[in-house]
């Protein structure tokens, strides 16, 4: 889920660096090669990833938009450290100076080591690589915890107090003013099925809200809080093979409640097309990432009413489409509109396939 609503979705394509860009910044390597291809991978909201051909071999190229040097190089050295200690990731490579960010023409730029290997979502795990799944994201944490210790703490004050819950009155705004865009339309562009279903789906949820709006976590309830990847999903793991390869993109390393990240996790991997969620898949990856952690029934518990009133309340893709006219988000608006209503009528079998 996006932090804003900021987006450069009417910006012209990316056609990536040009060639005189990409001279520049493989002359600070020392052993780069010369630029032969470069085909744009990635326009994501916090960087842009292409993959970089040249004569010395492949690599991923990161265009950082924030160009928050310091916090990228922390980012840098926390998975360098996450490295060394066993876990998959994919550190960046050095430049001949030692620098892992690289500024050519104002923009901040990385380069990694290419990985091959290919995402995959829960529906391609069997139950066993399920638990493989919980352990590593358990792993993340605990080393994490070891790694950030240090110098490197006084970037933990970036995290420091919990957000506070969703507030209904702020959601039925919202879903107001959603509708009302929905029905003036866009234009000239004739209402389609998206935005029947869209309706369907902001009506229904107001309804529910009404019913639950008493559910509303206090903020004592949140869970303990540490050092998080901050967008653990599929497209952030690279497998090959049955194994995980790679987690990659680390932008929003961060403290924040440990186990509502195991929970959002899991909702993402475990999402079936229909909006339910595999539990027997869930239910092995949980345990073990309680083993590992040391996390308890309580917390999980906890965590997961946060994240299914945090779903409750989020419309993050039909402000996409509604306010900003930016359409990538659609393709995953039915199951996760679904998986809402859904959970809301399942909500004691999802928490105990965290707890048991």
């Amino acid at each position: 889920m996006p932090r804003s609503l900021v987006t450069y979705a009417d910006a012209p394509a990316d056609t990536g660096p040009d060639t005189g860009t990409l001279r520049a910044l493989l002359r600070r390597y020392d052993r780069a090669g010369e630029p032969v291809a470069c085909d744009t991978l990635t326009e994501g909201l916090l960087n842009r990833g292409y993959r970089l051909t040249t004569t010395r071999g492949r690599f991923f190229l990161k265009h950082h938009l924030d160009g928050d040097r310091d916090a990228i190089a922390r980012q840098h050295e926390a998975t360098r450290r996450l490295g060394a200690l066993g876990l998959p990731v994919a550190p960046p490579v050095a430049a001949a100076a030692g620098e892992t960010v690289v500024v050519v023409g104002g923009r901040c730029y990385a380069l990694h080591p290419w990985i091959e290997g290919r995402h995959r979502d829960g529906g391609e795990l069997t139950a066993a690589q399920s638990r493989r799944l919980g352990a590593l994201l358990g792993r993340v944490h605990k080393t994490l915890e070891q790694v950030m210790e240090g110098p490197e703490r006084a970037f933990q004050g970036a995290g420091a107090a919990p957000d506070a819950a969703a507030d209904p009155e702020d959601t039925f705004a919202l879903i107001e003013e959603l509708l009302g865009l929905i029905r003036r339309g866009e234009g000239s562009r004739p209402r389609d099925s998206f935005d029947e279903l869209a309706e369907h789906r902001l009506v229904e949820r107001r309804a529910l809200l009404e019913l639950h709006a008493h559910r509303r976590p206090p903020a004592a309830a949140t869970p303990a809080r540490g050092w998080v990847h901050g967008d653990f999903h599929p497209l952030n793991l690279l497998y090959r093979g049955a194994e995980p390869a790679a987690i990659v993109d680390w932008d929003r390393l961060g403290v924040q409640p440990r186990a509502e990240e195991a929970v959002r996790a899991a909702v993402i991997f475990f999402l079936r097309p229909d909006g339910t969620l595999d539990l027997a898949k869930i239910r092995p990856y949980a345990r073990a990432y309680r083993r590992v952690t040391g996390a308890d029934a309580a917390e999980l518990g906890a965590a997961v009413h946060r994240v299914w009133w945090e779903r409750l309340n989020d419309f993050w893709m039909l402000r996409w489409r509604y306010q900003l006219r930016d359409h990538r988000a659609d393709p995953g608006f039915p199951s996760s509109a679904a998986l809402a209503v859904w959970w809301t009528s399942a909500y004691e079998s999802v928490r105990a396939a965290f707890t048991d």
